[in-house]
């Protein structure tokens, strides 16, 4: 055995197939808006992971103008609180309080609200107004896996490489 000298390279490849293909995030976020406004009596409920993916949608949201309250799931509190006292200027975030009495929380109606993804299956969501169920997640440029989270609108948001990004670095 003899070593040949090499290069190498080690990288993560979760979306590392020519179907991924990360569509624009502002591109996905002014597509949200629009369905939002073209159905103002539903209340839009967007999965997001609650350490980066649920500040991002509210960061993108933002630079995309919308400027009115985010209505936020508890279980995101906290991570959002850190954010802003690190200086990132999340807007006006209010809590995404469901009343127990199973009546449709009318006040969400046509509000954005952010849950973690956890929590659209729950009873917790399943007291929301009429609600437009997004998930956002670079898998959802599968038709597949956005059927199987039930998800109405999918939101191609990707905090990894695509398989484009993916071929640039190796190149």
């Amino acid at each position: 055995f003899i070593p040949i000298p090499c290069d190498v390279f080690i990288t993560e490849a979760t979306f590392g197939l020519p179907v991924f293909r990360h569509p624009d995030p502002g591109a996905e976020l002014k597509r949200l808006l629009e369905t939002k406004y073209l159905f103002p009596e539903r209340t839009v409920v967007i999965g997001a992971y609650a350490l980066g993916k649920a500040q991002r949608v509210i960061a993108l949201l933002r630079k995309e103008g919308y400027n009115a309250p985010i209505y936020i799931h508890g279980a995101l509190q906290k991570l959002c609180n850190l954010y802003t006292e690190y200086d990132v200027d999340l807007g006006l975030l209010l809590p995404a309080t469901v009343g127990k009495s199973g009546m449709p929380q009318l006040e969400l109606k046509g509000q954005i609200v952010i849950a973690p993804p956890s929590a659209i299956g729950a009873k917790w969501a399943q007291r929301l107004y009429n609600p437009l169920i997004v998930f956002a997640s670079g898998w959802m440029q599968v038709r597949q896996r956005a059927k199987q989270r039930g998800a109405e609108f999918p939101l191609i948001l990707s905090d990894h490489a695509d398989w484009d990004d993916l071929l640039m670095t190796i190149e």
